[in-house]
């Protein structure tokens, strides 16, 4: 009978170093988690910062741009959205990295203890208890294995013996007396077979008695491994769950908030509002001073103001009322509220359309500005227009002045918002 022994298994002499290794593996897994986590809190922050200046940049040119009404509030809207959604992505890179890789790293260090010549606390005290469960049943085994190795060797010998037995009987210069020794060797060699099969034998039940105990030592000692890992692995899976938790915007309150209201801009655009607001400022609704007859009057030049100005100069805003000028140097020079000439000629001639002034490049508002004339201003101060044709505005706002200062001291000028009016001259000032 031939025992083989199979030294591949968990159990054979020293393959328990892969689950001590796992405790190495563990320890950098986290450190690969956490590198994971401040890649992706990158990549959330720089589509944030990106939504933020798509964004204004787009708000500019809309602002600017010739839509206008409950439309452009509506398209305004999406600008907003892109805002909000910027705030959450910036949550998320901060959920991340505060939360998410603050917890992988404190777990880390609970659960892995470096030591001062190296490697870790459990990864050592794992690989003591794995050699000294393994230690008897090593020993047991290396005394089988020399026991076998006798026995196939007495084997050799034996077949060797008989073989040369064979060979002795059909050879004629072989002599009697050495055929006597060829087989007295045989008869020796098949002792010597069996007694090294009886202690080869013997030296297997021995290795097979102390087998149990062996397996019992050595499967407490991984399942020590095993309650560590279970740990790990539960650990790990809870921190997955707050990062799906964290990178799921559906599940967030504020998410959905922001698309209800987004629709609801939209869903508000009103078409007939839009046209009728455009009839008034732009069109057949537009109030209209007709040319009437008037009388001379040699005293109009010291006749009172048509309109009454605001009685001496006006108080000096706060510089909470002022706000600061923008920056348009980057956006289309397009003005929605530019003014139009009203001088009429008929040697004017219709401009050309050429379908696309700007080549196919750039935006399309880019240079619609220059076929208007307009002088744009700034408010120093409040205004609050106390007529239906006057206009009303805060100190730091733009509008376009299309009519220079008349002689009792108003000015005609277009709101960012569309709308035309007066207002005195004193108030504002070229930008």
């Amino acid at each position: 009978t031939i025992f083989a022994y199979n030294n591949s298994g968990y159990l054979s002499v020293g393959n328990y170093k892969r689950a001590v290794k796992r405790f190495d593996d563990g320890h950098r897994l986290c450190n690969d988690l956490m590198s994971c986590l401040q890649e992706r809190s990158k990549i959330e922050k720089a589509y944030g910062d990106q939504l933020t200046a798509w964004s204004k940049r787009w708000r500019q040119l809309i602002e600017k741009g010739p839509q206008y009404g409950s439309v452009e509030r509506a398209w305004l809207a999406v600008m907003t959205e892109a805002e909000k959604v910027s705030e959450l992505h910036q949550d998320v890179k901060n959920n991340l990295v505060n939360d998410d890789v603050e917890k992988v790293k404190n777990w880390q260090k609970e659960a892995y203890h470096k030591q001062m010549i190296g490697g870790f606390k459990e990864a050592k005290e794992a690989e003591e208890g794995f050699k000294k469960a393994q230690k008897p049943w090593a020993k047991k085994l290396k005394e089988m294995e020399t026991a076998k190795k006798a026995y196939h060797m007495a084997c050799k010998e034996e077949k060797l013996a008989a073989t040369r037995e064979a060979n002795g009987k059909t050879e004629a210069s072989v002599t009697p007396d050495q055929q006597k020794k060829l087989h007295e060797k045989v008869d020796k060699c098949k002792q010597d077979v069996q007694k090294a099969k009886e202690k080869y034998e013997k030296s297997l039940e021995e290795l097979n008695k102390c087998t149990p105990q062996y397996m019992e030592s050595m499967e407490q000692v991984f399942d020590q491994c095993q309650q560590h890992e279970v740990k790990r692995l539960t650990f790990l899976k809870e921190a997955l769950l707050d990062i799906k938790r964290h990178l799921n915007l559906t599940e967030n309150q504020s998410y959905s908030t922001i698309y209800r209201e987004l629709e609801r801009m939209i869903l508000a655009a009103n078409t007939q509002e839009d046209l009728k607001w455009f009839s008034n400022n732009h069109g057949p609704g537009m109030h209209m001073n007709w040319p009437a007859f008037e009388e001379y009057n040699p005293d109009q030049a010291n006749a009172p103001p048509k309109k009454k100005k605001p009685d001496g100069a006006p108080p000096t805003p706060s510089t909470d009322h002022v706000a600061p000028p923008g920056d348009r140097s980057s956006v289309s020079s397009y003005d929605k509220n530019q003014a139009y000439s009203t001088e009429w000629s008929d040697d004017e001639q219709p401009a050309a359309y050429s379908g696309n002034e700007n080549g196919g490049n750039g935006n399309s508002f880019e240079d619609d500005s220059s076929t208007g004339k307009g002088v744009r201003v700034r408010a120093l101060y409040d205004y609050e227009g106390q007529e239906q044709d006057e206009l009303t505005f805060k100190a730091g706002d733009e509008l376009t002045k299309t009519e220079d200062e008349d002689e009792q001291g108003w000015c005609r000028g277009r709101l960012d918002n569309g709308r035309e009016g007066l207002y005195p001259a004193n108030y504002v000032e070229p930008i």
